[in-house]
């Protein structure tokens, strides 16, 4: 189900984000990084009740647990996640989408920051 793997995929983000934010040497990256993290989950929650609102609950979520220890593979690794999130076939409900906007936002005003020294 796209849904669970979307919010899967965004948990698992949240996760991978922080563990970048912990291996970083870089201030700016350090904070770009929490911004992200902090900023993730409010984003996520709405969707995810928005989209049971109408749907009904998730039969379950799944999460990644491997994560990439180098922050130097950050911006790299948001980049691979926008095109997995893009190529997901979610409902199509406008304040749905609307949210995935605001999310696609954070993760492309995340990759923008970590090219910041």
């Amino acid at each position: 189900m796209a849904a669970s793997r979307y919010i899967g995929a965004l948990l698992n983000s949240r996760e991978q984000a922080h563990v970048f934010h912990f291996r970083t040497n870089s201030f700016a990256q350090h904070k770009a990084l929490q911004a992200y993290y902090e900023g993730i989950v409010p984003l996520l929650d709405t969707w995810a009740e928005a989209y049971m609102g109408k749907y009904g609950r998730l039969p379950r979520v799944t999460s990644n647990k491997r994560f990439t220890q180098d922050p130097k593979k950050a911006r790299a690794y948001f980049k691979t996640l926008l095109a997995r999130v893009r190529l997901m076939k979610l409902p199509k409900d406008t304040y749905l989408r609307s949210i995935q906007d605001e999310i696609t936002t954070l993760i492309r005003q995340t990759m923008y920051q970590l090219t910041l020294r």
